[in-house]
């Protein structure tokens, strides 16, 4: 099952690929067929394969030999190592029916807003919807903790966004919001993950760069993405840690 599920990452990435290349343009995620950025020249079903169409036309297009990003493997073989992740560390049971949309989203806004500084409202409010239906269907006992979570890490972001509006946008803010709404409890470590390894990143570039590194944005969906990941394979582990050492 830990291999199926990593076939079905791949597949997965293959999808969140034309999502993060037209979503930010405001293009149809359905048509036209993929293309080569280069030529245009649709791709066809055989060199469409998730990881092994790349690697066997050496990461160039078929018909004008033009480099393809390596991108395109890389959100495949991370999607597929997520999915495989979640069912070997939570098992195989309903929760994967949030677990593993959740996981793309991650994926996908983390992308997105490293190449264009933007989180989109068009993945964030579908997935809010699909994670309070989804509960209620699979988690009914925990939609209110859930609700509660969500609207926690929203407010909680906000006033972050607020107090230090340069550093965190409304974007980042609703994508918390939406950790709450599949994490539960466990979006407070996700939260704390995702600030530290932002703060020690910032720090790394100001000692790199100067103090001038200041003035330049440093997208934070990244960050909250490593969060989720660790909220969605560790968060109630953490929970327990923390409850049972420090309090």
């Amino acid at each position: 099952m830990v291999a199926i599920a990593g076939l079905a990452g791949a597949v997965a990435g293959s999808f969140l690929n034309v999502v993060v290349n037209r979503l930010p343009r405001g293009e149809s995620l359905v048509t036209p067929r993929s293309r080569c950025p280069h030529c245009g020249t649709a791709v066809l079903p055989r060199d469409n394969v998730p990881l092994v169409s790349w690697l066997a036309l050496r990461g160039r297009c078929r018909q004008c030999k033009e480099r393809i990003s390596v991108r395109y493997p890389l959100i495949e073989a991370l999607t597929a190592l997520l999915f495989a992740a979640i069912v070997l560390i939570r098992g195989l049971n309903t929760d994967l029916i949030l677990l593993l949309p959740f996981a793309a989203m991650l994926v996908a806004v983390a992308v997105i807003d490293l190449e264009h500084r933007i989180v989109p409202n068009k993945i964030l409010l579908p997935l809010a919807v699909y994670g309070v239906v989804a509960a209620a269907l699979v988690r009914s006992g925990d939609l209110p903790e859930l609700l509660i979570a969500g609207a926690a890490a929203f407010l909680g972001l906000l006033l972050a966004a607020l107090a230090y509006p340069a550093g965190m946008g409304m974007g980042d803010v609703k994508l918390a919001g939406v950790m709450g709404l599949y994490l539960g409890a466990s979006v407070a470590p996700a939260l704390l993950v995702a600030f530290a390894t932002g703060a020690i990143v910032g720090i790394g570039i100001l000692v790199h760069e100067g103090a001038g590194a200041r003035k330049r944005g440093l997208p934070f969906a990244p960050f909250l993405a490593l969060g989720g990941m660790v909220g969605v394979l560790a968060g109630p582990q953490l929970i327990d840690l923390y409850v049972n050492h420090f309090l």
